[in-house]
């Protein structure tokens, strides 16, 4: 992914624009207050942004009573994923920091962790091994910005969709907890 993107819109146009192109939508967030997602054209890491994501519910697993015995938590297997999967748009810090960290990282190396490389995802272990299978999500945007070099001059290039609806890119997303802190959600 790029290093800057724009997303000028608020959850509720979101949601209705994927809604119109066939995306189920079961909850978003508010447009306004506590954990609101930031709205801009020039969107950096460190922003709080807009996922898609499934949300699924803890279905189907065993754990051990008191008495050592597995007990079950549902009384049968969902036949239909609509009984289980949720999609949800979240909003999320963009820089990921993965969940096995302790203490909270300093902020220049939050930021070398915004974009990866397919060729990283598609070779096995790395940091990317606990997320690439079960914690994806879509990155949404209106556009993103590319620069061009010309001797000492950096030009931007917007770059957007012809029809105008969202631009969907992949991400991975992570949950962290920092000893004695709150539990954080980001995104890559």
């Amino acid at each position: 992914m790029c290093g800057r993107y724009a997303l000028a819109l608020r959850p509720s146009q979101i949601r209705q624009m994927l809604e119109e192109d066939g995306l189920e939508i079961d909850d978003a967030p508010e447009d306004t207050g506590d954990g609101a997602p930031r709205s801009s054209y020039n969107f950096a890491p460190g922003y709080h942004g807009v996922v898609y994501r499934a949300s699924t519910s803890d279905h189907n697993i065993t754990r051990e009573d008191e008495q050592g015995e597995k007990q079950n938590d549902a009384t049968q297997d969902p036949k239909d994923p609509k009984d289980y999967i949720k999609y949800k748009l979240q909003s999320m810090k963009w820089g990921l920091i993965p969940s096995w960290t302790r203490r909270r990282p300093d902020y220049g190396s939050m930021l070398k962790t915004i974009n990866c490389r397919d060729d990283s995802l598609s070779s096995p272990g790395g940091m990317w091994a606990s997320m690439k299978t079960r914690k994806r999500c879509i990155v949404v945007a209106q556009g993103f910005y590319e620069w061009l070099k010309n001797g000492k001059e950096r030009l931007p290039y917007y770059v957007k969709r012809k029809d105008g609806h969202l631009m969907c890119f992949a991400g991975l997303w992570d949950c962290v907890q920092f000893e004695g802190n709150e539990e954080l959600v980001r995104y890559h």
